[in-house]
């Protein structure tokens, strides 16, 4: 259950407002949105002065300014979050468990060195940004208003050493869906882009960058995504790519442990609870190479799928592994992730009980 939010010296509720004079909305083709392409009016923009977040305003989505010698440039001091508002044939609007990723954005900052930002400030930037831009939910199955929080230091500084000034900003975009169909991966055992002690936990700019040309090999070889593994042994399963990865064998619900060189997916967290809800055995512990490669050559991996704000709930069809591709049955034919995502699908627009209180309903 969500808790008392932590409050702010300085009021959230004194965001000063200056809405565009045009909208661009008739701009859009909402027939083909895509992912990321297309953006929405307004954007939500604070500063951190060294010692308190001030200056909030929503303004026209534009062009920020910045130094050459900006910190966050020279030195990665960059975070973000990814969430999703939407929308309901009622017309009702509602975000998706927006204060998990307020939290999980402050502790990305304390391992970056970064402030903390206060979770009603949060809170108030997505609900006064989402309600100001409403019109751009999409309304078609599978689509939403993706809202992206970013925080970066922009101290003017060519110097190894925290930055003392910071940009908090949120813009959104409405979106199709990120995956399609259903994902051919490979298992990756060369490369990696998360270590232990290191900052794969935290939702850091840096870590995506790391990911990037072994993801582009990849999918020269024909897959979607990487099945990352560790990075001393190579022997256990961490991620995939834009998603936390689970498998399902019987009643066993299997998924890596959330280690330091693992994210605390929204979407996983609340797959697993579902899981809980109705009776699987869930297992959040090491997930060995070896044990899924068995499961699949024995025909006994039932469901492989990544969990994720953008993916949602992603079906994995194909697995490869040192030069071999694995199917698994078509995933109609499944009987969890189908379910899970559906039932995702229905709380997120309000149209079951949220019994776990996940949903924030927009004014």
């Amino acid at each position: 259950m969500q808790t008392t939010l932590q409050r702010s010296p300085v009021s959230a509720s004194s965001i000063r407002v200056c809405t565009t004079a045009s909208t661009r909305i008739r701009e859009v083709d909402f027939e083909n949105l895509g992912f990321g392409k297309v953006f929405s009016d307004h954007m939500f923009v604070a500063e951190y002065d060294g010692s308190k977040w001030t200056n909030m305003r929503i303004m026209p989505y534009g062009k920020l300014m910045m130094s050459p010698a900006m910190s966050a440039l020279h030195y990665g001091q960059a975070i973000f979050e990814g969430l999703k508002a939407y929308r309901n044939e009622q017309d009702e609007v509602f975000v998706f468990r927006p204060i998990k990723n307020a939290r999980r954005l402050n502790e990305s900052a304390s391992r970056m060195c970064m402030p903390s930002l206060p979770e009603d400030i949060f809170m108030d930037s997505i609900t006064e940004l989402v309600g100001i831009d409403r019109d751009w939910i999409p309304r078609k199955e599978g689509e939403s208003l993706y809202i992206r929080p970013v925080m970066f230091a922009t101290d003017e500084y060519v110097g190894v050493r925290p930055s003392d000034t910071y940009m908090f900003f949120v813009f959104t975009c409405p979106v199709g869906r990120y995956y399609s169909g259903e994902l051919k991966v490979k298992i990756e055992l060369n490369y990696t882009c998360a270590y232990k002690g290191g900052t794969g936990h935290s939702k850091a700019a840096g870590n995506y960058a790391a990911a990037l040309w072994p993801t582009q090999k990849a999918q020269e070889e024909g897959y979607n995504q990487i099945l990352w593994t560790d990075g001393l042994t190579h022997e256990y399963f961490e991620e995939s790519g834009t998603m936390n990865v689970v498998f399902k064998a019987g009643n066993s619900i299997l998924t890596p442990m959330i280690t330091d060189s693992i994210l605390d997916g929204v979407t996983r967290d609340s797959v697993l609870r579902l899981a809980r809800d109705w009776g699987y055995q869930v297992e959040e512990r090491k997930v060995s190479v070896r044990e899924i490669t068995d499961l699949l050559k024995a025909g006994q991996l039932d469901e492989a799928f990544g969990v994720g704000t953008a993916a949602t709930v992603a079906p994995i069809r194909t697995i490869g592994y040192q030069g071999t591709n694995y199917d698994l049955r078509p995933s109609d034919t499944w009987e969890f992730a189908p379910r899970a995502r559906k039932e995702l699908d229905l709380i997120k627009q309000g149209l079951v009980p949220d019994v776990h209180d996940w949903v924030v309903r927009i004014p």
